[in-house]
């Protein structure tokens, strides 16, 4: 009885009867001889190899990187040269650990070459440029020739994780933090003193308003004090008119009597005050004597 082999469409299949290739190519279909043929599968899809491994940068400082390379068979043939890729066909299990070496094979490269970029960097170069490291180790792989003769492409390497050693950690992580609260304190005084400013500002305009206001009153108690004197002034120059006017009358009506003999104006002026209402008026002897004494 021949059983049949149908290989998935992603893996390239070699089968040989009898220690010679017989056909071969992607998801191959065929009966066969079980006991005269080997089948050989190779996986052609992108794959996935994980590493951590520790180095030293160019301080003397170990640094853990973690991460993974990803990668696809391109040369089926020329990697099963290489590699045991052998499989039970009724079972589709590989008759070897070999399938798992290429990845190993693959991270000990990257290991190599991250190798010699890290002894080019810093401890803090390295861990702040962890995409600039997975794509300067991924140019140095496609540059060399190893892959290519592995059979492989490579298609990324991705540093997850750089650490450094758990005492130099805790050391960044105090100066970092260090660093953060001094920007903080930065930050708050900023505000401190903006906040003075601003009142600053606040108490110059009320200031400047004050002074305002009080230039105005002073310019009003000057107009003020102004119009008093000039009320003043006009008041006195009134009454000093006003008291011209009277002497001026009092002198007009007095005219009216120059030339009268004072006796007559002595004996005019009892008559008048004999009118008024006077209680007691008294004359005297020289009085009466200028009366009867004549000029």
């Amino acid at each position: 009885m021949f059983p049949y082999f149908k290989g998935q469409p992603t893996d390239y299949i070699l089968r040989y009867t009898g220690g010679s290739l017989k056909s071969s190519g992607l998801g191959q279909a065929f009966f066969y001889w079980q006991y005269n043929t080997q089948v050989v599968a190779v996986p052609t899809q992108s794959q996935d190899a994980s590493f951590v491994f520790n180095e030293l940068t160019r301080d003397f400082q170990e640094v853990t990187l973690q991460g993974q390379i990803t990668f696809r068979i391109k040369d089926a043939k020329l990697t099963a040269g290489l590699f045991n890729f052998t499989i039970n066909p009724q079972k589709y299990e590989y008759l070897s650990e070999d399938h798992d070496k290429l990845g190993r094979r693959l991270t000990n490269l990257v290991q190599i070459e991250t190798r010699a970029e890290v002894s080019q960097r810093t401890l803090q170069e390295t861990l702040c440029d962890a995409s600039q490291l997975s794509s300067a180790v991924a140019e140095r792989l496609r540059a060399g020739s190893l892959l290519s003769n592995l059979g492989v492409e490579l298609l990324s390497v991705d540093f997850l994780s750089v650490r450094a050693t758990p005492e130099v950690g805790k050391a960044l992580e105090a100066e970092l933090r260090e660093a953060l609260l001094r920007k903080a304190d930065e930050a708050i005084y900023a505000r401190r003193g903006a906040a003075v400013d601003e009142e600053k500002r606040i108490k110059e305009k009320e200031l400047a308003s004050d002074k305002a206001l009080e230039e105005q009153r002073k310019d009003y108690i000057a107009l003020q004090g102004a119009n008093a004197l000039a009320e003043a002034e006009n008041a006195a120059r009134a009454r000093e008119v006003a008291a011209e006017a009277e002497a001026k009358a009092a002198e007009m009506n007095l005219v009216i009597y120059k030339d009268v003999d004072h006796r007559k104006l002595l004996a005019y002026a009892i008559k008048e005050m004999s009118n008024a209402n006077i209680g007691n008026l008294t004359f005297t002897t020289e009085m009466l004597a200028s009366l009867l004494q004549a000029k």
